[in-house]
């Protein structure tokens, strides 16, 4: 079997440059790949300025991370780390090169960036954790690190330069100097620049280092990937707060101990088979404990119930006026078949519907008159109690003019 490229230009097939069950087959989880004019003529949908205001407002996940280099007479460089939000007079007193600005969930933020999402559909949406989105003045950086999880780096504005160590087993000793966990010790394998529209997709485990060449903007869609420690915590948790409290440890084929302050092999099994009493070997309890860990993980918002309620009638009779239902940016949601039916999982929360409804509903972002007319009862039912919950916002057709008329 010959070598597959690291390197590939997607003009005529993009993203990806090659057919998604390629992708999956040779790259995903294996190896990187750098994907030329993947998004072919891209353009910015959001400006350095729109970022540095995003990352001044309250809830929104910002990060500043500043390197000041060593000036050669035996000092150290530093990297310095604040967290946001930012007072709006902080980005004119920065210097003109050494510097990133991150924001998580520009994708929850913006609907531009979100519109970038459906060129990923050949992975499950669920995996996808957000759209960050990075600002990075001529030398900035943050430092040569590793991920844990699957990355897409996207070229947005500018250039920035990739270095990355493609070894199989490269150091991977953390800095002690930082509270950022950057490597003690990067050597690179490969190095590129990337301009607009070029991409870079990294599997866990690639140290990697991005140095901005001009001011840029660079987009990274990451997955969501838990730790086992993470499932397992959750695991439990969900197991023991489900537990009869009349399933514990029995012994009713005790015999007389040769020792009696020996933990003896049959008292061993008899743990073991307690504990088996809580295994969750029903796929339906096991999967709906995934639905809802993994509609909740690493969510940096929630939906809040709003103030004064629209009755059902008013809420249909809007949508057929031209009115559309908009999900909560921060609300995730997953649909899987059940034993019965579908289970559709909305923040952490699980409802049974028909298949028909979960799947419809979980795809998408707004209901207008035409889907809530083509979901049955369960479905209309669901929506409309989600909307009473903040997880739907109800747009009439005069708000969508307003908004028009404010653009």
């Amino acid at each position: 079997m010959s070598a597959v490229p690291i390197e590939i230009d997607a003009s005529a097939l993009p993203p990806l440059g090659m057919a998604p069950a390629d992708f999956l087959r040779d790259y995903w989880q294996k190896r990187p790949l750098l994907i030329r004019n993947a998004f072919p003529g891209f353009e910015s949908p959001i400006t350095p300025e729109d970022l540095a205001g995003l990352a001044c407002e309250d809830g929104v996940l910002a990060r500043l991370v500043a390197h000041e280099r060593g000036d050669g007479s035996g000092s150290r460089d530093r990297w310095l780390l604040r967290s946001g939000p930012f007072p709006e007079t902080l980005f004119p007193t920065l210097p003109d090169h050494d510097w990133t600005l991150l924001v998580q969930d520009v994708d929850k933020w913006d609907a531009d960036v979100a519109a970038l999402l459906p060129a990923f559909d050949f992975l499950p949406r669920w995996r996808v954790d957000d759209i960050m989105v990075s600002f990075a003045a001529p030398g900035g950086s943050v430092g040569a690190h590793v991920d844990q999880y699957d990355v897409f780096l996207l070229q947005a504005r500018g250039r920035r330069r990739w270095l990355i160590d493609d070894r199989p087993d490269p150091p991977l000793q953390f800095r002690p100097d930082t509270e950022l966990k950057l490597l003690q010790r990067f050597d690179a394998t490969h190095e590129w620049l990337l301009g607009p529209g070029d991409m870079l997709y990294l599997p866990p485990g690639v140290p990697h280092h991005g140095i901005g060449e001009d001011a840029c903007l660079t987009f990274s869609v990451g997955m969501r990937a838990p730790s086992a420690a993470e499932l397992m915590g959750d695991w439990v948790d969900s197991m023991i707060a489900d537990a009869d409290d009349g399933l514990r440890y029995r012994d009713p084929d005790l015999a007389p101990p040769a020792d009696p302050f020996e933990i003896d092999a049959a008292a061993m099994a008899r743990v073991i088979e307690a504990l088996n009493l809580l295994r969750m070997n029903d796929p339906d309890r096991l999967g709906d404990w995934f639905g809802r860990f993994i509609t909740l993980y690493r969510a940096g918002g929630q939906a809040a119930a709003g103030g004064d309620a629209r009755s059902r009638i008013e809420v249909e009779w809007d949508l057929q006026q031209g009115g559309t239902l908009h999900r909560h940016p921060f609300t995730r949601m997953a649909w899987r078949r059940a034993r019965r039916g579908a289970r559709l999982y909305v923040a952490g929360q699980e409802h049974p519907l028909p298949v028909r409804d979960a799947s419809r509903i979980a795809a998408a972002a707004t209901v207008d008159a035409r889907l809530y007319a083509a979901l049955g009862d369960e479905g209309r039912d669901l929506l409309f109690a989600l909307l009473g919950q903040g997880h739907y916002q109800l747009l009439t057709a005069d708000d969508a003019a307003a908004g028009d008329g404010d653009g």
